[in-house]
C-alpha cells in the first residue's frame, strides 16, 4: 500500500467511525491527530520521518544449538563421569548444555561451595579411580581460588582435566563485572603449576585441545591440564551446517615409558650382587598389580622396602615392609633401588635444622644408588617441587610401574645366570627386625591410654576395633597423627591408603577426601575414613555440604588439638633458638578462645555431627555410631579433642 493509498484508506476508517477518537501514538503530540472539521489531520514531518526508517532490530534470544553443545559432545567422548564446579557466569554455556543438552550425564554436575573443592575434589578422585575427574572454574577470580589445590595436585603428579571460562573479545564484553572476571591470558596464573594449557579460537580448535589435554595429563609423569573455554565459543549459535564440519578426534591414551633394558639388565646385576639391597618406593604405584611387582621384586632379593607412602606401594603386612627401620637400613645399604624418588637427596641425605644448616649422607661412601622415575621428564623452573639434585649411578628416566615387570625378569635371569640367590639369612633377620618393630609400636600405643586429652593412638585403636570387619579405605595421611594407621594397621590393598598430600598445601586433606570417596562409593561403597586437623578442616568446612547434597557417604574425624600444631613447633624452635622460652608459641596458632563446635557445623551442612568426644571411653559408641551412619549413605563427622600428634 503506496502512501497516498494509507491516507485515504485512514481517511475512510476515520468516516466510519463516526467521528470517533483516533487512538495517539505514546510520544506523539494529540495536536496532530485532532480531527477538524470531520477529517483527519496530515501525519507531521517527524511521523514521515520515522515511516523511512528500518524497523528496530529484534534481540535474539533463543537458539536451538550453541558452540557449548559441541564442547558437550567432545567431553562426552572421554572417560569423564564427573565434573565439579562453584557456579560462574563465565561459563554459564557450557553448565546449561553439561545439564539440560548432554542430560547431566557423563560427565555429571557436582555443586561445590569453594573453587578449591571443585579441584581438590577432582584430585582425590583421580588417585583413587586411577582416571581424571574434570573441574571448571569462573574466570581470573576463580582461577585464583583454585590456585593451591591445583598446585597441590601438579606436586602429586595427579591427572585433572581444568576449564575456564573467559569473555574473550572487548566489544563481547558486559560494561563492569565481566572485565574484571576476563583476561587476556587464561592460564597465565598456573601456567608454572600445570603440565599443560591451551586458549581454543575455535570449536575445531576445542575438540583437538581438549582431547590432547586428556591425553596429556594421563602419560607419566601426569599432572593437571588447563583449557580456556572462550564465552563467545560457548554461547554462540552453531548452524548446522557449520556443525557438519567439525569432527571429535578419537582419544588414543599414550603406552607409558619403560625402561631400557641394558640399563634394566646393569641395574640387576647391581641388586643381585648386593649384600644389603634397600628399596625405597616413593610415588610409585598406582594399581594393585603395581604392588604386586614390588612385593615380588623385594622376595626375589630378599630386600627390605621402605615406603615413604607417597602412595600406596608395599602391604605392611609383608615382614619385608620395613618403612619404620628407614635410618638404620639406608645407612646399611650397598645397593639401593628408588621408585619415582619425589627427594632423591632427601633420601640419601640428612638435614638439621639449625642456625648454619649442615647435611651429611646418610649412605654408605660406596653405596650405589639405581632410581627409576619420570622425576626428569617434567620439571618446570619457578616452582622448586623437583627438589636438591643428586646424581645416582645409574639413573633410568622412565615409568617405574610399567618398567618393574621387566627388571623382575632382568633380576631373574641374572640370578640364573650367576647361581647366585639372595641369603635366606638376611631374610630370616628382617623377619624378626618386623615382628620387633610391630611390637614395638603396639607397646608405644598404649602410652597414655586413658590421658585427657585423648592420644592419638587410642583413637586409631578405637577406630580399628570398630572397623575391622568392614571392607574400609583410608583416605587422610598419617604423618601428622605419629604414623598409627600405618604402624597399627593391615594396610594390605591398593585402595587402602591414598597417598600423601602433594604440595603438603594446608586444606588438601578435606578437599581430596571428598574426591576419594566419590570414586570409593562408586568402586563398591567402601567404608571411607578420613582423619584430618582441625586446621585442614577449617579451610573447606563446606565440603560436607557437597556431600550431604551428592550423597556421598564417608566418615571425618577431626583430631581436634585446637591449634595449627604444626606451625605451633616451628615457633616454639624460633624461641628456642633466640633464648626467649616457648610460652607464647601458643600466640598466634592456637584455635581456641572460643572453642569450635565442628559437630554444630556438619550438621548446619547436611551432615550428621557428633561430638566433641573429650573421654576416652566415649570413643567406641561414637565411632560405632559414625560408621553405621556411613553405610546408609550419609557423609559423618565426629571431634575429638586429641593430644597434639
Amino acid at each position: 500500500m503506496g502512501k497516498s493509498d494509507r491516507r485515504r484508506f485512514l481517511k475512510g476508517v476515520a468516516a466510519v467511525a463516526g467521528g470517533a477518537t483516533v487512538a495517539i501514538p505514546k510520544g506523539t503530540s494529540a495536536q496532530t491527530f485532532r480531527p477538524a472539521n470531520g477529517t483527519t489531520a496530515l501525519p507531521s514531518a517527524a511521523m514521515q520521518s520515522r515511516e523511512r526508517e528500518q524497523p528496530a532490530e529484534v534481540e535474539r534470544l533463543t537458539t536451538e544449538k550453541t558452540g557449548s553443545d559441541f564442547m558437550v559432545d567432545v567431553c562426552k567422548t572421554l572417560n569423564l563421569d564427573y565434573i565439579a564446579a562453584c557456579p560462574g557466569s563465565t561459563f554459564r554455556g557450557l553448565q546449561e548444555s553439561f545439564i539440560n543438552y548432554g542430560a547431566n550425564k557423563h560427565p555429571e554436575w557436582l555443586t561445590c561451595l569453594h573453587e578449591e573443592v571443585s579441584v581438590g575434589m577432582a584430585h582425590g578422585y583421580a588417585k583413587v579411580a586411577g582416571k581424571p575427574m574434570a573441574a571448571i572454574m569462573h574466570g581470573t577470580v576463580g582461577t585464583q581460588h583454585a590456585a593451591m589445590a591445583i598446585y597441590n595436585a601438579y606436586c602429586d603428579r595427579v591427572p585433572i582435566i581444568l576449564f575456564t571460562g573467559n569473555a574473550g573479545p572487548l566489544n563481547e564484553r558486559r560494561p563492569g563485572v565481566e572485565w574484571f572476571h576476563s583476561v587476556q591470558d587464561g592460564a597465565a596464573t598456573v601456567r608454572d603449576f600445570v603440565k599443560w594449557d591451551d586458549y581454543p579460537k575455535s570449536l575445531q580448535h576445542f575438540a583437538e585441545s581438549t582431547v590432547r589435554g586428556y591425553a596429556l595429563a594421563c602419560a607419566e609423569p601426569s599432572g593437571p591440564v588447563f583449557l580456556v573455554a572462550d564465552s563467545k565459543l560457548q554461547e554462540d549459535p552453531l548452524a548446522e551446517r557449520e556443525a557438519r564440519k567439525l569432527r571429535i578426534p578419537r582419544l588414543t591414551m599414550p603406552s607409558q615409558a619403560a625402561g631400557d633394558p641394558n640399563a634394566l639388565r646393569e641395574a640387576a646385576k647391581m641388586m643381585v650382587a648386593a649384600d644389603h639391597p634397600v628399596i625405597i618406593a616413593d610415588r610409585y604405584a598406582r594399581s594393585q598389580a603395581a604392588m604386586d611387582n614390588l612385593v615380588e621384586l623385594a622376595e626375589l632379593l630378599h630386600a627390605p622396602v621402605i615406603d615413604n607412602r607417597s602412595r600406596m606401594n608395599m602391604p605392611n603386612t609383608h615382614y619385608l615392609c620395613q618403612s619404620e627401620r628407614a635410618g638404620t637400613l639406608i645407612g646399611q645399604a650397598d645397593c639401593i633401588l628408588s621408585l619415582e624418588p619425589v627427594d632423591l637427596f632427601g633420601q640419601l641425605n640428612s638435614m638439621r635444622d639449625q642456625i648454619e644448616r649442615t647435611d651429611m649422607p646418610r649412605t654408605k661412601a660406596d653405596a650405589k644408588v639405581i632410581s627409576i622415575s619420570t622425576h626428569d621428564l617434567f620439571v618446570h623452573s619457578n616452582y622448586q617441587d623437583f627438589q636438591r639434585y643428586v646424581g645416582a649411578d645409574l639413573n633410568i628416566a622412565a615409568d617405574a610401574q610399567t618398567t618393574l615387570p621387566f627388571l623382575i625378569e632382568a633380576v631373574q635371569r641374572e640370578m640364573s645366570a650367576s647361581g647366585r640367590n639372595a641369603g635366606e639369612m638376611r631374610g630370616e633377620k628382617l623377619r624378626q627386625a618386623y615382628h620387633d618393630a610391630i611390637d614395638r609400636a603396639r607397646t608405644e600405643a598404649t602410652f597414655a591410654w586413658d590421658a585427657r586429652p585423648i592420644s592419638t593412638a587410642r583413637l586409631y585403636m578405637e577406630l580399628w576395633g570398630q572397623l575391622q570387619k568392614e571392607d574400609w579405605a583410608l583416605v587422610s595421611d598419617g604423618d601428622f597423627s605419629s604414623r598409627w594407621p600405618h604402624r597399627l594397621w593391615p594396610l594390605d590393598k591398593h585402595y587402602r591408603f591414598i597417598g600423601g598430600p602433594g604440595g603438603y598445601g594446608v586444606g588438601y586433606q578435606p578437599v581430596a577426601a571428598l574426591g576419594a570417596a566419590l570414586a570409593h562409593r562408586d568402586a563398591g561403597g567402601r567404608v571411607v575414613i578420613n582423619v584430618e586437623g582441625d586446621g585442614e578442616f577449617n579451610m573447606a568446612p563446606h565440603t560436607l555440604w557437597t556431600a550431604a547434597h551428592h550423597r556421598i557417604p564417608y566418615l571425618t574425624i577431626i583430631q581436634n588439638n585446637r591449634a595449627y600444631h604444626q606451625e605451633a613447633m616451628h615457633i616454639q624452635r624460633m624461641a628456642n633458638r633466640h633464648n626467649r622460652g616457648v610460652r607464647s608459641a601458643a600466640l598466634g596458632t592456637s584455635i581456641d578462645n572460643p572453642n569450635i563446635d565442628y559437630a554444630k557445623i556438619a550438621t548446619g551442612y547436611g551432615a550428621l555431627g557428633i561430638g566433641p568426644i573429650e573421654d576416652p571411653s566415649d570413643l567406641a559408641e561414637a565411632f560405632r555410631k559414625g560408621i553405621a551412619a556411613v553405610k546408609t549413605g550419609q557423609p559423618v563427622l565426629i571431634d575429638v579433642i586429641t593430644q597434639p600428634r
